[in-house]
């Protein structure tokens, strides 16, 4: 089994500006309260690079964190595009307690806008799913997928989302095209006051 994550929290201290990822997230102003995030989920593997291979090149997550440790134990982290939380591919020796829960179901659910869109992507590139995106009782959009190593996860999504999404990149689209004008109003009024002032006097 890998190193603990007290001993990879002890290595990464002051190796980093913002240790664990923290700049994915604003503190906040008051400092009333200690910072608090959730930081990863350890998932049990049984081959770190072969399980790694897989959030990176068929599901297209980030590779966040891969240290390799004097004694030999590797630890890494990935995570989704956007979001938070990352998950830690912990390696789970034959003859370790832990082995047993590798393939197991994870309890981790990812959401996303567009299930179906993910399902069709993430299938394509052999992704295996336990069932076709459905409608559950509880509304929304549901799947589930697995790892390489049976590790199972929930894929959802809501319509609630789906708008939150859009209007925060219509919201994003409009404050580009804003700053893109104030930028070309400002270049403007440089190169006419350049010519009303030039810069040697007669």
């Amino acid at each position: 089994m890998g190193p603990s994550p007290g001993a990879y929290i002890i290595s990464r201290m002051g190796n980093a500006p913002a240790p664990f990822g923290i700049d994915r997230s604003l503190p906040r102003l008051d400092g009333q309260d200690p910072y608090l995030s959730l930081h990863f989920v350890m998932i049990f593997v049984r081959d770190q690079e072969r399980s790694l291979r897989f959030y990176l090149d068929q599901i297209g997550f980030r590779l966040l964190v891969d240290q390799t440790f004097e004694h030999g134990g590797r630890w890494i982290e990935v995570g989704p595009p956007d979001g938070s939380a990352n998950i830690a591919l912990a390696q789970a020796s034959p003859d370790s307690d832990v082995y047993k829960l590798v393939g197991r179901d994870s309890q981790i659910y990812f959401i996303t806008e567009d299930v179906t869109a993910k399902f069709k992507e993430w299938s394509s590139r052999g992704v295996r799913f336990q069932f076709p995106p459905q409608v559950p009782a509880w509304g929304g959009i549901f799947t589930r997928l697995e790892d390489v190593d049976g590790n199972s996860f929930g894929l959802a999504g809501f319509d609630e989302l789906t708008r939150s999404v859009e209007q925060q990149r219509r919201a994003l689209a409009q404050k580009i095209e804003s700053d893109r004008r104030s930028a070309q109003e400002l270049e403007i009024a440089t190169q006419v006051q350049a010519r009303l002032f030039p810069p040697n006097l007669p």
